[in-house]
């Protein structure tokens, strides 16, 4: 058996391993979760050396995921007022390494901050775009816009809303699937690393995808959604803390 074809551990609703000194702290609110169904062999070649599409009942899926980002910090530092509150959009994929960790991959990561934008990507190599984004809500509503500035394609983004449903008492095996995500993967100088990070249990809320018109996820070199998502959620968020990136369990950190 190669190291690629390793079986991945199980999901978890809760977090593996807490993180007792994080690398950065923040919180991740008003998110809304939107998810297709995408055959494995079409994303595979977009994951990272090392790494494989996690796949559920052999499916795997792309998300759109447009949330509130706040309170960024160093270490334990207090977050940042300004820099370290945004509005960000990603489009993510599922991977498993070889060790059996399963993970995202950001195949972009729009954000509403340049210095931030500017930090991601120098410093953890991550797809950070600039964009005019923003979040607004109107009772049950969630309304995330978003227009690219740099590096482009200028002006790719959309709209999108989704509607508050009943709180999820307890969440489906492809719910916890799509949300328990205890890290990502990401490519650097010699080989693929793993970022862990650790929050409470996910408080989840079925939705109803009320509006889309969005051209990230073509932008990100994937097919554009066809038909409905099988799965649209809301999260009034949860805090987050995310750990140093290492290639493997007991690896040196990067």
């Amino acid at each position: 058996m190669s190291r690629t074809e390793h079986f991945p551990g199980p999901v978890s609703p809760d977090a593996p391993t807490a993180i007792a000194s994080p690398l950065l702290t923040q919180r991740w609110l008003d998110l809304a979760f939107v998810h297709w169904a995408v055959d494995p062999s079409h994303v595979a070649g977009l994951l990272p050396a090392g790494t494989v599409p996690d796949v559920l009942h052999g499916t795997t899926y792309v998300g759109l995921v447009a949330f509130r980002m706040d309170r960024v910090g160093w270490f334990r530092l207090p977050g940042i007022p300004y820099f370290g509150a945004f509005p960000e959009t990603n489009v993510r994929l599922y991977s498993v390494d070889a060790d059996g960790r399963r993970g995202v991959v950001f195949r972009s990561m729009d954000a509403a901050r340049l210095l931030p934008v500017v930090m991601g990507r120098a410093g953890f190599r991550l797809p950070y775009l600039w964009s005019r984004m923003s979040v607004r809500t109107d009772g049950d509503t969630v309304v995330y816009t978003s227009s690219r500035r740099w590096p482009g394609p200028r002006g790719v983004g959309g709209r999108i809303a989704v509607r508050k449903g009943e709180r999820i008492e307890e969440p489906s095996e492809l719910e916890h699937f799509l949300t328990a995500r205890w890290g990502m993967h990401n490519a650097f100088p010699g080989g693929v690393a793993y970022l862990p990070n650790d929050h409470p249990r996910w408080p989840l809320y079925r939705a109803e995808l009320v509006e889309c018109r969005e051209g990230l996820i073509a932008a990100a070199g994937l097919p554009a959604p066809q038909g409905e998502p099988v799965s649209v959620l809301y999260s009034p968020g949860v805090p987050v803390r995310l750990g140093r990136p290492a290639r493997s369990p007991g690896a040196a950190e990067i």
